[in-house]
C-alpha cells in the first residue's frame, strides 16, 4: 500500500468531517473507545493537556507544545485538520508522523474486519496516540475536533484541561446559545484535574467554574497583567489571550511535574512554526502587495482578524473570502468593510459553499466591488492585478480555503 492510497482509504472508508460536515459527526465515545481498545488502549499510558475553545486552539496548543519541546520533552502535538497534508495533523518535537506509520495503521485496521464504523477523525486519533506511545512522549497537547463532552478526543484523562473562549459556531450540532456552546465544552472538565480557561463573559466562565466545582476540580481564569514580549510573532492582539492561557497552563504544567521555564516559552514563540508547524494565522505570506493568510472562520474569529488588519492600516483592503456551506454566511459577510474589495469564491473541498449561496449572501450588500470565482488561485491572481503594491490582500475564511494554495 503507498502513502496516497492509505490516505484516500482514511478519507473514503468512513465519514469525514473535513468532507461532509455534520452529517459526519458521531456524538458518542463509544467508536473511539472501542478503536484505542483494538491498538491496546494508548491513552492509558501517556500524559495529555486537553484545549477545547471556539478560538485560538491550534495556537494555544502550538504555544505550549513549542516550548515544552525547547524544554527537551518529548512533546506529541494533535490539531486539526490540516493545510497541505495529512501528516501535519499528528507531530511529535515538530515532526510530523512519518507515511510509514500512517500505511501500517491502515494495513492494520484492514487486518482487524472491525465490527464497527469508526469515523475518520476517531481514526486518526486512534492513529495519533499509537504513534505517541510509540514515541514514548512524556506530554501530548490534544486539541479537540468538535466541541468537548462527545469529542472523540474526550476519551483521554489529561492532566489540565485549557478552554481559550466560547463564541457562537457549529451550531447546528453543538447549540444555538452561547450557553449551550459552552455546555458542551465544559464537557471536557474532568474530576480532579485543573482547569484553566481564557473566556472573559462571566456568564460563560460561571458554566465552567460550576462544572469545575461539581468534579472537585481547580478552576482558574487568565488574567491581563502579563506582559506581551516585543517580539511576540503572531500578528493580532487576540492572540495575547492565547498566549496569556499558554503561559498559565505551563505555569501548571510545573506544579504537575512537566517542568518548563519562561525562557522556553520565549524560545518556543521564536521557534513555533519549527516546533508545531503553525501556519495561517494571521500569517503573512507574500509582500508587494503584503498578502496574509488567515484560517478564521466564525463570526468572532473574523472580527477579532479584522481589527488586527485595520491596526495596520495598509492601502485599501482586499478580500478573498471562501467557506463552508454549513457557516453563517451572512453574519460574517457584514463584518467586511464597505469599501474593501471582496472576491467570493468556492474551494476544492466538497464542503465549499457554492457560488449561488455567496451570490444570494451578498445581493444587495452595498459593497462597492465584489467578484465570484468557482477556484480560489484565480481569485487571488484577479486580487494581485488589481491591487495596488502599497494595498492588502486578506485570505480568510477556512483551512480549506488556505489549503487551495499550497
Amino acid at each position: 500500500m503507498t502513502y496516497s492510497k492509505a490516505v484516500t482509504w482514511l478519507f473514503e472508508q468512513f465519514p469525514s468531517y473535513q468532507l461532509l460536515g455534520s452529517v459526519a459527526y458521531k456524538p458518542t465515545l463509544e467508536n473511539t473507545q472501542k478503536i484505542l481498545a483494538y491498538i491496546d488502549d494508548p491513552h492509558l499510558h501517556l500524559k495529555f493537556v486537553h484545549v477545547a475553545g471556539s478560538n485560538g486552539k491550534g495556537s494555544t496548543c502550538s504555544m505550549i507544545a513549542s516550548a515544552l519541546t525547547e524544554a527537551g520533552h518529548k512533546v506529541g502535538l494533535f490539531t486539526s485538520p490540516h493545510i497541505e497534508d495529512y501528516t501535519e495533523r499528528i507531530r511529535v518535537n515538530g515532526v510530523p508522523i512519518p507515511e510509514e506509520s500512517v500505511i501500517q495503521f491502515v494495513e492494520q485496521l484492514q487486518n482487524q474486519n472491525l465490527d464497527f464504523a469508526p469515523s475518520f477523525f476517531e481514526m486518526t486519533f486512534a492513529l495519533a496516540l499509537q504513534h505517541f506511545e510509540a514515541s514514548n512522549c512524556d506530554i501530548c497537547v490534544i486539541e479537540t475536533g468538535l466541541g468537548g463532552r462527545l469529542d472523540a478526543t474526550n476519551v483521554i484523562t489529561p492532566l489540565l484541561s485549557l478552554i481559550t473562549n466560547i463564541s457562537l459556531e457549529h451550531t447546528a450540532i453543538l447549540g444555538d446559545t452561547l450557553e449551550k456552546i459552552a455546555f458542551e465544552k465544559a464537557g471536557i472538565i474532568k474530576s480532579d484535574v485543573p482547569i484553566i480557561t481564557a473566556e472573559e463573559n462571566p456568564v460563560i466562565s460561571d458554566i465552567f467554574r460550576t462544572r469545575a466545582n461539581e468534579l472537585s476540580s481547580r478552576f482558574a481564569q487568565i488574567g491581563h497583567t502579563l506582559i506581551i514580549p516585543t517580539d511576540f510573532p503572531l500578528l493580532g492582539s487576540y492572540q495575547h489571550a492565547n498566549y496569556r492561557l499558554a503561559f498559565a497552563a505551563l505555569n501548571e504544567l510545573n506544579d504537575l511535574g512537566i517542568q518548563s521555564t519562561s525562557n522556553d516559552l520565549h524560545e518556543g514563540l521564536k521557534n513555533l512554526h519549527q516546533n508545531s508547524g503553525l501556519k495561517a494565522r494571521l500569517q503573512i505570506w507574500k509582500t508587494d502587495p503584503l498578502t496574509i493568510l488567515d484560517v478564521s472562520h466564525n463570526p468572532a474569529g473574523i472580527v477579532a482578524t479584522l481589527e488586527t488588519i485595520r491596526e495596520l492600516n495598509r492601502g485599501e483592503l482586499h478580500v478573498i473570502y471562501g467557506t463552508s456551506s454549513d457557516k453563517d454566511i451572512s453574519a460574517i459577510i457584514q463584518e467586511f468593510p464597505l469599501d474593501s474589495h471582496l472576491y467570493l469564491t468556492e474551494f476544492t473541498n466538497p464542503r465549499s459553499a457554492k457560488l449561488r449561496q455567496l451570490k444570494e449572501v451578498v445581493s444587495h450588500s452595498g459593497y462597492r466591488s465584489v467578484q465570484f470565482f468557482d477556484r480560489a488561485p484565480q481569485a487571488l491572481l484577479t486580487a494581485q492585478n488589481t491591487a495596488k503594491q502599497t494595498d492588502t490582500i486578506l485570505i480568510i475564511g477556512s483551512f480549506f480555503l488556505v489549503s487551495d494554495f499550497f
